[in-house]
């Protein structure tokens, strides 16, 4: 192992600066609080904590901004990216991230997401792919994948019904604009690190002045799988990261 990973690993067990100290509402498992403990370590070590705005949308991670010590403002569900769009053109000088679920970024935000992506707006956009509807009760969401059974598909997933699973990534990847596209996941340590690399690059485009960078984490969704959390993490790399393969897409 590289030092520079034992020393990130050590950082696991301390809390960051920007990280409220309060008791979360994510249900245990969850992917949303390793994310946000990633974030708050960046925002610190880079120091932009006084420049940061959060754009929160409506999902699991709707009360973000209890979370991360930083200026936040709500969305309206799907338009994150159009809200991140205004904050970034009147304040240029800040570091305004959007971050949101699969629903909000890939079924009502699609447009939102894919036009603000070609415009390539200097944002960062943290994508959460845990494959289903977690804050409404565990419906099928646009990346749910093919049989996976949710309270809208109990038999399961059938393209020939309901299409098939979007993979953000890919989908980004075909427009011009965007400057950094990388899919990761947080399911084990190593993962996790990387993620947090990923994370960073975002961070740091947008601090030196550059365009659009797309983080996807893929992460975990006991309560919505219906799956205890250490199968959770085993079901991220058994069936998603097959069909969502973890890597870099674009670094310009």
């Amino acid at each position: 192992m590289r030092t520079e990973d034992i020393k990130e690993m050590k950082l696991v067990y301390d809390r960051p600066a920007a990280l409220v100290d309060r008791p979360t509402h994510y249900c245990p498992g969850c992917g949303h609080g390793i994310v946000h403990k990633l974030l708050c370590q960046l925002i610190d070590e880079l120091g932009i904590r006084e420049q940061t705005i959060l754009v929160a949308p409506v999902g699991c991670s709707v009360l973000a901004y209890f979370y991360i010590d930083v200026d936040g403002c709500e969305a309206a569900h799907g338009r994150a990216p159009a809200v991140a769009t205004g904050l970034k053109r009147v304040h240029n000088d800040k570091v305004v991230i959007s971050y949101q679920g699969d629903g909000d970024l890939l079924a009502i935000g699609t447009a939102e997401t894919v036009h603000a992506a070609n415009r390539g707006e200097k944002i960062s956009v943290i994508f959460i792919n845990n494959a289903i509807y977690g804050m409404t009760g565990g419906q099928m969401a646009p990346t749910s994948l093919v049989d996976q059974k949710t309270k809208t598909t109990p038999y399961g997933r059938k393209p020939e019904d309901v299409g098939q699973p979007i993979r953000a990534c890919e989908l980004i990847n075909t427009l011009e604009a965007p400057v950094f596209i990388e899919r990761c996941a947080v399911n084990n340590v190593k993962n996790v690190l990387k993620t947090k690399r990923a994370i960073k690059k975002a961070l740091e485009n947008q601090i030196s002045g550059k365009g659009y960078s797309f983080v996807e984490i893929l992460s975990m969704c006991p309560t919505g799988w219906g799956i205890l959390p250490p199968a959770a993490a085993e079901w991220v790399e058994e069936a998603m990261i097959p069909y969502y393969p973890l890597g870099n897409f674009r670094d310009r």
